[in-house]
């Protein structure tokens, strides 16, 4: 080819699957990814959205999924999506069901309902945890029990396929899908050599080849560059936004510990302070109790030193009234003395 053309790039996903030149490609894609599940294999399909290489050329597609509907009424969506978001899943289940309710018109019952399926091919990984690369969703109960065989949502991670060796149709359009961009047409590989491959290469050859188609797929291509990395930017910005609220987060549960530590520590010390006033007051009144009981003491000991002076003075007034007694017989005898001196001068004289 002139130039290499990917094949997951959206317009050129339309075009291989959504062309109504490409039709068969459609019906055999369909058949290869849902053969096992289908009673019986798909004969023809109706290209219900299809690719128009002047809206695409004009820029005017902005539906690049692929519905269909089969000669049985089932309908059908394929779609190719490069980045993974959180909101992927929902967004599958949400297009399945609004082609699944649209069916419905005015007056009709549950009954004209047909199987709708949806088949999605992720160019990045959707469930990390899961080494697989085909999943399935259907209505099932956790017995494998069918609620009503309607279909269901086909997820193909085309990062997860490593397959070397081609043994089913399924395999054969996983590997075209992810190393299409790297094929040269002049030297297909053995894998490559069938008929719906050789119409899906001459696909990606005339993107290759015709300088409008290639100018508008390399538009296309940058579009879709620019969204990658607006995504990028976006998830950085929103893993930074998550980590700073982790931070906050832990800064937040950090000061709820540190304001309960300190709420704590305020209550020990509430209750220390409340000891030690208890302890206060208990101090206090044993000193009181001591103080009264030294003031009781004294007044005890005042109240025998004045028995003791009391008693002293008793006895010194008795001592005193002694020694006046002492004396006032000393002075009877004295007087008793000079009368019988006095007698004796009489006598005498």
């Amino acid at each position: 080819m002139k130039h290499p053309i990917d094949p997951k790039i959206d317009c050129v996903f339309k075009a291989l699957l959504g062309a109504e030149a490409n039709r068969r490609l459609l019906t055999h894609f369909l058949n290869a990814v849902l053969g096992a599940t289908l009673p019986a294999p798909i004969r023809q399909v109706e290209i219900l959205n299809p690719y128009n290489e002047r809206e695409f050329l004009d820029d005017k597609l902005s539906i690049v999924d692929v519905k269909a509907r089969d000669d049985q009424g089932r309908l059908y969506q394929i779609e190719i999506q490069l980045l993974s978001h959180p909101d992927l899943p929902a967004r599958m289940l949400y297009t399945w069901a609004d082609l699944y309710s649209a069916q419905l018109r005015s007056g009709q019952d549950y009954g004209a309902l047909r199987a709708t399926y949806a088949i999605w091919l992720l160019a990045e990984d959707l469930l990390a945890d899961d080494p697989a690369y085909a999943h399935v969703y259907q209505f099932r109960d956790a017995a494998g029990r069918s609620l009503l065989d309607h279909g269901g949502l086909w997820l193909l991670e085309l990062n997860k396929f490593a397959a070397e060796r081609v043994e089913t149709e399924q395999e054969r359009w996983l590997k075209f899908f992810k190393e299409g961009e790297s094929l040269d047409e002049t030297q297909l590989p053995d894998w490559m050599q069938t008929d719906e491959m050789r119409q899906a290469m001459s696909t990606l050859t005339a993107f290759s080849e015709k300088e409008r188609a290639y100018h508008a797929y390399q538009a296309r291509q940058n579009y879709l560059r620019e969204q990658r990395s607006i995504q990028r930017y976006l998830e950085s910005l929103q893993a930074q936004t998550e980590t700073l609220q982790a931070q906050t987060e832990t800064l937040q549960a950090q000061t709820e510990t540190l304001q309960a530590q300190t709420e704590t520590l305020q209550a020990q010390t509430e209750t220390l302070q409340a000891k030690t006033e208890t302890l206060q007051a208990q101090a206090e009144q044993e000193r009181a109790a001591k103080e009264q009981e030294r003031a009781a003491k004294e007044q005890e000991r005042v109240a025998k030193e004045q028995e003791r002076v009391a008693k002293e003075q008793e006895r010194v007034a008795k001592e005193a009234a002694l020694q006046e007694k002492e004396a006032a017989l000393q002075r009877e005898a004295a007087a008793l003395a000079e009368i019988e001196r006095l007698k004796a001068l009489l006598r005498n004289s």
